[in-house]
């Protein structure tokens, strides 16, 4: 792992984005576009879904899940829930490397686990995970630009070292700060942060389009 101690521009990472969705897929181009060497870690990586997300995404490789896993210095988890700990079972240890946990576990879990960050910790022996990229819509992941403002992001863990380098992705990805929750402790707080996103944007119809934003006087 690079030395993130001052997490400054042109630092490129290897950073394996486990699922293809609308928030693996965000954060893709992101990245990309910031210097990063990506790769997306899926099922099947000769599917025609994956095929038209590449020739829209030229600096984005997609290999399987296992394979991704083990090149990478960073991983993203945006994966369903119900598919988390079966996709934990192919990869076996990821000792060494940073994981960051981008699914939030508010309406089912990864049983026999809370959520994901927990089946992180008991099933691949990486201590370096952070909660972080779970508490907004990937709209924003996209452009977490309001105006003048932008969106702030949020994290939570007790590896300083994951940290570090979740909060230097969240620059990269356009936001203006990544919000420190605390320990391995408030991984549940920050997925209760999330459900009052999706609740303001999705229940109450608010819309995706709107951001949380820290403000200080």
């Amino acid at each position: 792992m690079k030395n993130l101690s001052s997490p400054e521009k042109g630092i490129t990472l290897k950073i394996a984005i486990l699922g293809a969705g609308n928030v693996g897929q965000a954060l893709a181009r992101k990245w990309a576009v910031a210097g990063h060497e990506i790769t997306l870690g899926v099922r099947n990586p000769g599917s025609e879904k994956i095929a038209a997300l590449l020739t829209d995404m030229p600096d984005i490789s997609a290999i399987f899940v296992k394979e991704a896993a083990n090149i990478a210095e960073v991983i993203l988890i945006a994966l369903p829930i119900p598919a988390v700990v079966e996709v934990l079972k192919q990869i076996e240890n990821l000792a060494g490397k940073i994981v960051i946990d981008a699914t939030n576990a508010v309406f089912q879990k990864p049983a026999p686990y809370h959520h994901t960050f927990e089946a992180v910790l008991a099933m691949t022996g990486c201590m370096d995970v952070v909660k972080c990229f779970n508490s907004t819509g990937f709209e924003n992941m996209a452009n977490p630009q309001y105006g003048e403002m932008f969106a702030d992001m949020f994290m939570a863990g007790s590896s300083s070292k994951a940290k570090l380098v979740a909060s230097k992705l969240a620059m990269d990805a356009g936001f203006a700060e990544c919000y420190d929750f605390g320990g391995d402790d408030k991984v549940g707080l920050l997925e209760q942060f999330a459900l009052n996103w999706i609740n303001l944007a999705i229940m109450q119809k608010q819309g995706r389009t709107m951001a949380f934003k820290v403000l200080k006087r």
